[in-house]
């Protein structure tokens, strides 16, 4: 790695087959991070294909086109652990170890374990659901509530597995669509956004609970600074891509040590709408070398 660092990228592909289709093989080979975490899939282990350079570490789950969840590392890593194979002791979460959400590796050239996580886009609250309103028919809060759910299990399991890779002397490193935004320079829209899936109250104040010095560190905030952005998603919808108007839900959440090892964010979001991969863009991080 001959700038004395490393290169982390997490993206959504939003299917990655229609990603390669438009171009993803060659922002990887443009790019080259060193790591990359993959969300959404969306198909068969046998339609991934392989990645040049790359070993790929792939948990796609049970439920046909939807979910699945990489990591792309230059070395076959030291351990890998799905949930599939290792199923989440917290409660509430093995219902959702078949979907394809969640991945781990120890990476074997240097002490680092990294997550990829996808995780449930939700509903809103019953109570904020209206008929004729929603792109998806009221359902009484059931996604809400199942998101919720999600998000409480996955609050002890983060904890659980940070704490592993610390005893076992290797940084921690969460990269993925967390469905969430934290703060109001996350959402350009945010005073409308506050009654949406995503960043709800409660969705809000879980990401603060999950975060902070002594936890894990949003790598981007910190680096971006008290300002709007960066943003990694736009609708396919209307104009919010040419005029950025988008949310940033995807993140790199970094143990203390690592994170003050970050030199640089970048988003790489396309020139043009026509050009894009995935409605996100990749999200990338240089770190000095551990």
């Amino acid at each position: 790695m001959g700038t004395g660092g490393f290169t982390v990228a997490s993206f959504n592909v939003n299917g990655i087959r229609a990603a390669r289709r438009r171009g993803f093989d060659a922002w990887l080979a443009g790019r080259q991070p060193d790591v990359v975490g993959l969300q959404e899939l969306r198909c068969g282990i046998d339609d991934v294909g392989d990645f040049d350079g790359y070993h790929a570490s792939i948990d796609v789950g049970s439920i046909a086109g939807r979910n699945g969840v990489a990591v792309l590392t230059r070395s076959e890593p030291a351990a890998v652990r799905t949930w599939a194979a290792h199923p989440p002791k917290a409660r509430g979460l093995p219902a959702f170890a078949h979907e394809g959400r969640y991945i781990e590796v120890d990476l074997a050239d240097h002490p680092l374990t990294v997550a990829t996580l996808y995780l449930p886009k939700g509903g809103l609250p019953a109570e904020l659901q209206r008929a004729g309103s929603l792109r998806e028919q009221p359902d009484g809060g059931a996604k809400y509530a199942r998101k919720q759910r999600f998000l409480a299990g996955f609050t002890r399991e983060l904890e659980r597995n940070r704490l592993a890779a610390r005893r076992a002397g290797r940084e921690f490193l969460l990269l993925g669509d967390l469905n969430v935004a934290h703060l109001e320079h996350d959402v350009t829209n945010w005073r409308a956004a506050r009654k949406m899936e995503g960043f709800l109250p409660e969705e809000r104040a879980w990401f603060g609970e999950i975060t902070g010095p002594r936890r894990l560190v949003d790598v981007v905030r910190a680096l971006h600074g008290d300002r709007p952005g960066p943003l990694t998603w736009w609708s396919w919808a209307g104009e919010s891509f040419i005029k950025d108007v988008g949310w940033r839900i995807d993140h790199q959440l970094a143990s203390p040590a690592l994170a003050r090892r970050a030199r640089s964010v970048a988003v790489d979001k396309e020139a043009s709408p026509d050009a894009r991969l995935s409605d996100h863009a990749p999200l990338v991080v240089e770190y000095a070398d551990l």
